[in-house]
């Protein structure tokens, strides 16, 4: 099994984020995180990054293609991206979303997602473990 891992925009310089939010590490200590675990669950990930809205359609529609599942943290596109919303809505594998913080617990305007109505689930504030919580979760799901 081959699950991508998606991250949208800003997830890339993490060390230059609030760190009450998102922790003290950088993107590579994510990468490495999620591949680590994967590993040890025997999963394979491919882990991408980007800071486009449209490049990160055309990676969905990729695994649309292929029937790949995915686990992504769309950043600050959960609030409003209703092109990716409609994209991820073409998958037919599963697709869980994950964030580092609790949306809930921070700024009204990001109490709103607009991509949970279209996965089968989400998990956010746990940090880095959001991302082993989905790949435990989508071991569970795809088999």
């Amino acid at each position: 099994m081959k699950i991508l891992v998606l991250n949208g925009p800003n997830l890339s310089r993490l060390d230059l984020r609030e760190q009450n939010h998102y922790g003290e590490f950088d993107y590579p200590q994510l990468k490495k995180a999620i591949e680590d675990k994967a590993k040890a669950l025997g999963i394979e990930v491919e882990i991408k990054q980007s800071d486009s809205e449209s490049e990160l359609i055309s990676w969905i529609h990729e695994a649309a293609d292929k029937k790949q599942p995915v686990i992504f943290n769309p950043a600050a596109f959960t609030h409003y991206s209703y092109a990716i919303r409609d994209a991820v809505t073409m998958l037919t594998a599963p697709v869980i979303e994950v964030h580092l913080s609790n949306p809930l617990s921070r700024e009204e305007f990001r109490h709103t997602s607009v991509i949970s109505g279209v996965v089968k689930g989400s998990i956010a504030g746990f940090g880095v473990e959001s991302y082993n919580l989905a790949l435990i979760a989508m071991q569970k799901l795809v088999g």
